[in-house]
């Protein structure tokens, strides 16, 4: 424990006994998140009040301690790991559903309330919250904020920033800020919601979020599509996104992670397919029809195999089953995997997955790509045997992101930063702007304890 005893009391006095952890078993497992990186921290907070946060950071502030906030540890760019040890502050006692607005479709929450818990309130008034990652079951509110995750519904409803409306934080110098306001509306002051939106913990602790809600469909179409190749995949998709029913949800898989479906599945895939496209469309049960004749009209390309729609939900989960099936056989084709979020140009996707191929054939490297097609958003995964291809791996993963930057695109569009993309900053950022941005980091937090050496280049 490199703290010492007398401002560990302090942190006592600021949170509770009850709300401090300096057993290091007990701190161990606040140390890593999903990007399996791992430093174990010299003391674990567990605030239940805004107050309580504010007071732990001007402590921190005080002697200069690193500070780093976690939500659920779901996050996989090592956001969440105190790299320099000091405090991790984890939000998952900030757990309250403070205010339902329904009337005018918004839900005040903690950070620590669950993605689900907030989809479930919503749904109590025919409401929901677009964002939803695929670990909405587990994952916090105040994660998703960190990192603006996103999910499938971001390619009709939008991110986390199009879907908050204000918040209340403590900066790293311990001062409280309130940002935006309860309508959807207004341009007073400069947009520090959106700012504080997707920075990872190195800027401020969010506390309070105000969220924006949508109404719920009367109804959504299920639709899955079998194609010849990528290529006619992604013209499927161009297509898609040029007519006037813009889908709910657009989902791509490749040819290599259909074959380890059909490899640890017992579902039934024509075998000349060689990628598939889950497709939702939703609307009122009046129009639903003519809009799903539309998408299919769309989708339906000459190197289109085939196209289902499910007729009831039983079937929808049938033709899900595909695509959830999926991480479970990654996990079972290497032992080491390195899990990317890059986006490009929708109309840069064939591009880019050809040369994802020939990256693949070169490095000896298996790449399996899937995802948000709909933004340009794939899941790129370079699975691989750590004690034989490290090397190759790292500088296939180089060559990734280099290639992203000239096809126009940006190193990631969901998973955050954290440490794991780092040092690949600057080559999508130049250098005026990151110096732009280090500044309005030191303006927030003037001593650099909030979630150091994350997110922006060290300089």
């Amino acid at each position: 424990m490199s703290i010492k005893s007398s401002i560990i009391s302090k942190f006592f006095d600021a949170c509770g006994t009850d709300s401090v952890l300096t057993d290091q078993g007990e701190c161990w497992t606040y140390g890593y998140d999903n990007s399996k990186q791992h430093t174990c921290p010299d003391l674990v907070l567990l605030p239940q009040k805004h107050e309580q946060i504010q007071q732990a950071v001007k402590i921190c502030n005080e002697y200069k301690i690193p500070l780093t906030t976690r939500g659920r540890g779901t996050g996989t760019a090592g956001a969440a790991v105190p790299v320099q040890a000091g405090v991790v502050l984890s939000t998952e006692r900030m757990n309250q559903i403070l205010e339902f607005d329904y009337k005018n479709r918004n839900i005040r929450v903690e950070p620590g309330v669950l993605n689900v818990e907030v989809q479930k309130k919503a749904a109590e008034q025919n409401l929901f919250w677009p964002p939803d990652p695929s670990s909405a079951d587990y994952c916090s509110v105040g994660g998703n904020l960190a990192c603006n995750a996103a999910g499938p519904r971001a390619v009709k409803y939008g991110t986390c920033r199009e879907n908050t409306l204000s918040l209340t934080a403590v900066t790293g110098a311990g001062e409280t800020i309130h940002t935006g306001s309860a309508t959807t509306k207004g341009v007073v002051g400069l947009d520090l919601t959106r700012i504080l939106i997707g920075s990872e913990g190195i800027l401020g602790i969010i506390t309070e979020a105000r969220l924006k809600l949508s109404p719920k469909s009367e109804c959504i179409s299920t639709i899955r599509a079998l194609y010849k190749n990528s290529n006619a995949a992604i013209e499927a998709v161009v297509n898609l996104l040029a007519q006037n029913t813009l889908p709910y949800a657009l989902e791509f898989i490749d040819s290599g992670s259909l074959n380890l479906i059909r490899k640890n599945s017992n579902l039934d895939l024509d075998k000349k397919a060689k990628a598939m496209l889950m497709i939702e469309v939703d609307g009122l049960n009046e129009n639903i029809q003519t809009s799903t004749e539309a998408v299919l009209n769309a989708a339906n390309i000459t190197d289109c195999i085939e196209i289902q729609t499910a007729a009831d939900e039983q079937q929808k989960v049938e033709l899900w089953a595909a695509r959830k099936a999926l991480s479970p056989a990654l996990r079972s084709f290497a032992p080491n995997k390195i899990n990317e979020d890059i986006v490009v140009p929708v109309t840069q996707l064939p591009t880019l997955l050809n040369k994802l191929e020939i990256l693949s054939n070169k490095y000896g490297i298996a790449i399996f790509n899937f995802g948000h097609a709909g933004n340009g958003n794939l899941h790129v995964n370079l699975l691989y045997d750590a004690s034989k291809q490290e090397g190759p791996a790292r500088r296939c993963l180089n060559d990734l992101f280099e290639l992203v930057i000239k096809l126009g695109g940006t190193l990631s569009g969901e998973h955050g930063v954290g440490i794991t993309k780092r040092d690949y900053v600057s080559q999508e950022v130049d250098a005026t702007t990151l110096a732009l941005m280090q500044k309005i980091k030191l303006q927030f937090d003037p001593n650099n304890i909030l979630n150091p050496g994350k997110t922006l280049p060290i300089i």
